[in-house]
């Protein structure tokens, strides 16, 4: 009896394994990164906005590599320094209430690049502190990661991308 069970088991196993059905089509290639996260950030340093009448004052980057669609776009202005270590970092769109007017900087982004524009209620040539030698961060963030931070708090940003000062990467102009 050991004998017929022994030799049922092995035809059963023999069969089993060798069940084989259509392949499938190729799965998509994995994303390198720490938990499947890619996150970047980008500098703009000491840069000027760009005059056009069409668009008023601009700054344009294409995006090298492309973004995915679900990505989501932040951009910082550094506003002023605590010391020369210690920038502060403005999340735009954001509205300045100056003694010349109001100054708006406003950004838009897509899979391929992005626009930071600044405007206002005044000819900006007047204030060209606020158009000339500019620094920006530009920080992209995973879509479905994106709802869970304070993306008002720099700081939380890049402690939440795990990102470190080191790997910022400069963009030249």
């Amino acid at each position: 009896m050991k004998k017929i069970s022994t030799l049922l088991a092995v035809i059963v196993m023999i069969v089993i394994s060798s069940c084989e059905g259509p392949e499938g089509p190729p799965g998509y290639d994995g994303l390198d990164g720490q938990d499947g996260l890619i996150a970047e950030v980008f500098e703009l340093k000491n840069i000027n906005f760009s005059y056009n009448a069409t668009d008023g004052y601009t700054i344009s980057q294409l995006l090298t590599p492309k973004i995915f669609a679900s990505d989501v776009v932040l951009i910082y202005r550094m506003t002023g320094t605590i010391d020369s270590s210690t920038p502060i970092w403005q999340l735009i769109p954001r509205t300045l209430f100056l003694s010349q007017g109001e100054l708006d900087y406003d950004f838009d982004f897509s899979k391929e690049d992005f626009t930071i524009y600044a405007g206002g209620t005044y000819d900006l040539s007047l204030t060209p502190q606020y158009i000339n030698n500019q620094t920006f961060r530009i920080v992209i963030v995973p879509g479905s990661f994106s709802a869970s931070i304070n993306k008002n708090s720099y700081a939380d940003v890049m402690a939440a991308l795990n990102m470190k000062e080191t790997q910022i990467q400069s963009i030249n102009f």
